[in-house]
Formats: structure tokens, sequence, C-alpha cells
């Protein structure tokens, strides 16, 4: 077992007085057999009002809404929480899975299929041709290795590079390019299960490690496979590793794009581009590591 604190920051820098629209967070890491959450504690400024909910994946997700004008907007998410997946590779797949392709058995399909339809249809025919290093129709190939076999490629054969800017490539666009982020390596696995008929989705959080390369950081984004016998198993294209306790899932989704940790608008009498600063530090309590500190503007 493994105790994590996590500590993020979010400020943003306003001109001018603004009116602050409801934000979304998603910041709470989702709890389950492998995390228990010890504490958690989210303070926000300036005054507001705070309601929890459960978004249609089940992510524990905070709207904040404001009751006064303010220069600044912070919201100071400290959590800690011990983490128990220490033997990620510690799984047996449903004997009629072991060996791809495979039919989903047709109760769980119902409720895999938004995992299953790809979102990026236009990218179809690269994508296919991509795979085809993987995998051609009529072979049979044990299901995990040619998942590692992709989740290996995509880290290996791309460079790694940080964006500011929102949102994620398109797959077309990371394999063109060579470069993405770690949210664009994610996307490219997602959808490679998805054209081999593997129900995948996309996993948002935070990412602890020692040895993190310079300016990796520590919130991170990685893929989850839905495997018979097992349910849904992370899969991290940036280190073409398994995800294990190294990793703390906060949102999942079937869109890349709907789950950033902070979501929300203002309103001013004048045009401005804020100055957003985000600070994350995720540490091992016993060997306290801070990892991350970055401040970008946002227009």
């Amino acid at each position: 077992m493994r105790r994590l604190q996590i500590n993020h920051l979010t400020t943003y820098h306003y001109s001018e007085a603004v009116t602050l629209l409801p934000h979304k967070l998603l910041l709470r890491p989702r709890e389950g057999q492998d995390i228990h959450i010890e504490s958690s504690e989210l303070k926000i400024y300036p005054r507001h009002q705070l309601k929890w909910q459960r978004d249609v994946s089940d992510n524990a997700l905070a709207l904040a809404t404001f009751s006064e004008s303010s220069h600044r907007l912070s919201i100071d998410s400290q959590v800690t929480l011990q983490h128990f997946d220490n033997e990620p590779l510690n799984f047996l797949v449903a004997d009629y899975a072991v060996y791809f392709p495979f039919e989903y058995d047709s109760f769980e399909r119902r409720d895999l299929e938004p995992y299953l339809a790809v979102i990026y249809s236009q990218d179809r025919q690269v994508m296919d041709l991509w795979l085809q290093q993987f995998w051609r129709t009529g072979q049979r190939v044990e299901t995990y290795l040619l998942l590692e076999w992709i989740n290996k490629a995509i880290a290996t054969g791309f460079y790694y590079q940080q964006r500011e800017e929102p949102g994620v490539q398109t797959p077309a666009t990371t394999l063109a390019n060579g470069t993405g982020s770690c949210r664009d390596f994610a996307t490219l696995f997602t959808e490679a299960c998805r054209h081999l008929g593997l129900a995948a989705r996309f996993v948002s959080g935070y990412q602890y490690a020692s040895e993190l390369l310079h300016g990796q950081g520590s919130t991170h984004a990685w893929s989850e496979v839905y495997l018979p016998g097992v349910g849904w198993k992370g899969f991290d294209s940036t280190s073409g590793k398994v995800v294990g306790h190294h990793h703390i899932a906060v949102a999942v989704s079937r869109h890349p794009e709907t789950v950033p940790p902070v979501a929300g608008s203002f309103y001013s009498v004048n045009a401005q581009s804020p100055v957003m600063d985000v600070t994350v530090h995720v540490s091992d309590i016993q060997n306290p590591v801070s990892i991350e500190s970055a401040s970008t503007t946002e227009k």
C-alpha cells in the first residue's frame, strides 16, 4: 500500500473584476477497491456555494456557483489517499476473451456501446492502416499482448510534448506529427482499441513518480480497456506501462475533451485574457517529491 498526498492549486487572475459563472470541478479521485481517500479538502475563493453530484460516468463532480465579483479565482484541492494496486499485472482474462478477436457478452455489450463507438470517424482509414502492424484480419493473437504492443508502440514511437492548448489532437494528427501530450497519446490508444472492437475510455487524473521527466508534470491522462473477467484495465501510453499504484484516476469519459479538472467561464465588461497559474504536487507521504509547477495565459 502507498500513501499519497495531492495538492492541486488553480488560480485565475483577471485585469478587472469579473462575474464568475458556474464552474465544474473534477478534482476528487475515484474511490474503489484500489483507492481509499483518507481526507479531502476543497478551498475556493471568492465567496461561493458548492454542490457535489455524480455525473453520467459516476465521477465525483463539484459545482461551484459564485455570489460576488472578483479579480481572482482560486481553487485549492488537497487530498490524502491510500493506494492498494501494487500488482497491476496480477489478473486473469475470461477464457473466451484470452485471444483476439472475441465477442463481448451480449448483455455487457449493450452497456459498452458508447465505449465501442469511434469518435474521430474521419480518421478511420489512417487508423486502420496504422493498426495493420499489430493485427490483420484472420490473425489470432493473445488479447493482452495486442494491447501491450499498441501501448508500447505509442510510448516508444512518438515524442512526448507538453501542450498548453486546450483539447486533444485527433489520432491522425498525432500519427502525422509523431508528437503529442499524454492526453493525445491516450486518445490515440483509446481510438485504436475501438477500431479493433474493444471497449475503451479516456481517464484523467494524477501520476506519482519520483523519476518523472522534467516538465512532464503530475497531472496525467491514460486509457482503460474493458476486458471480460477483469473489468476496466488501465494502459498508460506515455510510459508504455500498465496502470498501477502510481496512477490516481479522477474522471473517466467516453470523450477525451469532457473531463478537464476545472471548467467554467466568466463575464466582464471589457475583453481580457486572464492568466491561469496551476501548481500540482503529488508526493509519497513517506518520501515527498514536488513534481509540477506551471503558468499559462488562457485566451
